[in-house]
């Protein structure tokens, strides 16, 4: 007897821990040369849209590539497609953004720390999920979801750049639009016009290169271009003066303002984890007394933050719109001023300043003016340090639920793009497989200080059209982040900020797809309301993200289990092709004697009763019946409560003179009837393999003495002698 592999066995299989096993025998040098070249093609274009997409996440532009460095190799070698590129994508990154901004300013230590623990809970579910084989959870975000979800992200993160292509600073509201609407109003009080410039130039270049030749990096050459010319221009102008410098008193004093509110603001963030210390320790041991104090201590903290930090965003605001003249005094010595506010006895120097302030107060010895445009500046040398994440028990149960959908939407975006790939290729994805990969990636990207990775498609389109044969291609794109690393960081610093929002928005822009609210709605118009609602629930909700997707999640199961209390249940006649279709769709009479009907679904607890209401309005309204034959080849399954449903529809139709057969019993079912004993009541020469059958069993006895002279279940030849159907 064939003994089947256990489940253990299964799970530790070498092809499944180590899957590039499977390609590295064959391996041949000609693989190796189209590796290179496809490796090399993809890391052209994985550097700079690592960066862009890191600051997308709310980190320092360099953590893309510390997310671009293991992550990609780590997906090849123990997922299951050779061409999936991975990597920092637009919308985990937004996704990674829309977590972590309740718990820690953007791009402070903390910030920083999270995401790193965020792309190790990421990890840990999907390695989690693969090895449990349970790829299959993935399914719970349906088509329709994804499309609207992905839509909305699209504009969402296309909008969110618009700020740093004009080169204006607002803080974020807890609602997109709002942000949207204050970004809006600080570009037309001020725009930076070359930082404007740049970006649409940015735009131009790859906008040309992608219509010309898809064999020319289009970003790459945007890069150099505008770093070349930020270099030679000057684009970036900043200097550091002491807060004397500022003429106008009146501005002086709003930056003593805004340093106190700030300050004040620190040490309640202080006294804050000082309190969630103590509610910690005192839930710990039981003391409820003091579990009480401290949550009041809390609660009244909490109210007072809030209010300090809107005190110290109208500071900021106003501090930011503040436009400086520089001019020298007859001692060389800069001074700032207003329009208003030049003294006579200094030497204006030529362009429009603006104070840089953020959520820390600033050195009144050390105020930075900048009089150009943004750069991503310097860039640590060399790899990041390795360690393991920290685990704050906290952060991570506010990240748990985060991590869940960005486990999932990440899987399912490098899933749909590897069966893609491999419908080119003839290559077979294992979905569970591919969990795995990408649980790894980001597991082992956690440890060199990456945030949450996923597949790429523009990146994997490239890869496979340069020819990528194997996953060492994605290898080959890892090393060449690591020679950037320690080679090339001090060429990227002069890289204006605007070029990165100009790639971001232009990578997103193939990420919006309305033919998916069309085809949705085509293949079901409940989809296209799911596809459309959950688009709008996404931007209402922004940047809460997830509640857009819960919606969508929510609307699907709901018409999944209605569909599932009410699925179909038809009458069926013969059609001109000799079959038996629905009547109403076909337009088909009905047989006066015989109802042969259809029930579309498993039979379960459910739907039962549907099914009693529908035999019982068969019964109501043809009273010539006499034998009722329910066709089972739709029932895959049925529970208790489907059998006792079926056994109390035997029981009453035969109780008023009509008799009931079943047809097409797929054998799970039959179990059910056998275990029971319903097949008994039934009687086994009222179970009958094929419909055809059953029709012809009951055919005669039913119609003995009746007035149908041709019947719409047998009469064929009527059928083709009329010009009407006589099933209908």
């Amino acid at each position: 007897m064939a003994r089947h592999p256990s489940f253990t066995s299964r799970i530790f299989a070498p092809s499944r821990m180590l899957p590039f096993l499977e390609w590295l025998p064959g391996y041949r040098a000609g693989h190796l040369k189209a590796d290179l070249f496809a490796g090399l093609t993809v890391a052209l274009v994985l550097v700079p849209q690592s960066m862009a997409y890191a600051q997308l996440a709310g980190l320092p532009a360099y953590y893309g590539l510390y997310a671009a460095f293991l992550p990609p190799a780590a997906a090849a070698l123990f997922g299951s497609s050779r061409q999936l590129a991975t990597g920092p994508v637009a919308v985990v990154s937004l996704m990674t953004a829309v977590a972590l901004q309740p718990l820690a300013a953007a791009g402070s230590q903390a910030y920083i720390g999270y995401a790193v623990l965020l792309a190790l809970m990421v990890g840990l579910l999907q390695f989690g999920l693969g090895i449990l084989r349970l790829g299959l959870v993935v399914n719970f975000l349906s088509h329709p979801v994804v499309a609207g979800f992905t839509n909305a992200a699209a504009i969402i993160i296309a909008t969110g750049q618009i700020s740093k292509l004009f080169g204006v600073a607002v803080d974020t509201s807890d609602y997109h639009y709002h942000t949207m609407v204050r970004v809006v109003e600080a570009a037309l009080y001020y725009t930076h016009w070359p930082t404007l410039m740049m970006g649409l130039f940015a735009f131009t270049v790859m906008l040309v290169l992608k219509k010309i030749t898809l064999r020319i990096p289009n970003v790459l050459v945007a890069v150099a271009a505008t770093t070349l010319i930020s270099w030679a221009t000057g684009f970036e102008q900043q200097v550091t003066m002491p807060l004397e410098s500022v003429v106008d008193a009146d501005t002086r004093a709003l930056i003593v303002h805004f340093n106190a509110e700030t300050t004040q603001l620190n040490q309640m963030e202080d006294r804050r984890t000082r309190i969630n210390e103590t509610l910690r320790q005192a839930t710990t041991a039981g003391h409820r007394m003091m579990v009480i104090d401290s949550r009041r201590d809390l609660e009244i903290l909490n109210y007072q933050m809030a209010l300090k930090a809107e005190k110290a965003a109208t500071y900021r605001h106003r501090i930011r719109r503040l436009l400086f003249e520089a001019g020298r005094t007859r001692h060389g010595d800069l001074r700032f001023f207003s329009a208003d506010h030049r003294q006579s006895d200094t030497q204006k120097v030529g362009r429009i300043w603006r104070l840089m302030v953020g959520n820390a107060p600033l050195d009144a010895s050390a105020l930075t003016f900048s009089g150009g445009g943004e750069v991503v500046g310097t860039i640590p040398k060399g790899l990041p340090d390795f360690s393991f994440p920290e685990i704050d028990g906290h952060g991570a149960m506010a990240l748990m639920p985060p991590a869940a959908i960005i486990a999932l939407l990440g899987f399912m975006e490098a899933i749909s793009i590897a069966k893609a790939m491999a419908a080119k290729t003839g290559q077979r994805i294992d979905p569970n497989q591919e969990l795995m990969g990408q649980g790894l990636a980001n597991m082992i990207g956690s440890v060199a200080q990456s945030y949450p990775v996923a597949g790429s498609f523009s990146r994997s389109a490239v890869n496979l059209q340069a020819g990528a044969v194997s996953g060492l291609s994605s290898v080959i794109a890892s090393l060449t982040v690591v020679t950037t690393l320690f080679f090339f960081t001090p060429l990227l610093y002069h890289l204006p900020q605007s070029v990165l929002a100009a790639i971001i928005m232009m990578a997103v822009a193939g990420l919006i797809n309305v033919r998916g609210f069309i085809h949705a709605w085509r293949a079901q118009w409940f989809d296209g309301v799911i596809s459309v609602i959950t688009f709008a629930c996404t931007l209402a909700f922004a940047p809460h993200l997830d509640r857009g997707i819960i919606v969508g999640v929510g609307l699907s199961l709901c018409v999944f289990l209605y569909r599932s209390m009410r699925p179909h249940v038809v009458d069926l006649s013969m059609g001109l092709d000799k079959a038996l279709h629905d009547v109403v769709t076909h337009g088909l009479k009905e047989c006066r004697y015989i109802d042969v009907v259809r029930f579309d679904g498993p039979l379960f607890f459910a739907n039962a009763s549907y099914l009693e209401d529908q035999i019982r309005h068969r019964r109501s309204i043809k009273k010539a019946l006499k034998h009722i034959i329910i066709s089972a080849e739709s029932i895959t399954d049925m529970d208790a409560s489907g059998q006792e449903s079926l056994s109390l529809i035997v029981d009453r139709v035969r109780s008023a003179g009509i008799d009931i057969s079943l047809s097409t019993v797929h054998e799970p079912v039959m179990q059910v009837l056998r275990r029971t004993h319903l097949l008994y009541k039934i009687s086994e020469d009222h179970i009958y393999p094929t419909l055809k059958h059953a029709v012809r069993a009951v055919h005669e006895q039913t119609h003995k003495g009746g007035s149908e002279k041709n019947c719409p279940l047998t009469s064929v030849r009527s059928l083709s002698t009329h010009s009407e159907p006589k099933g209908g």
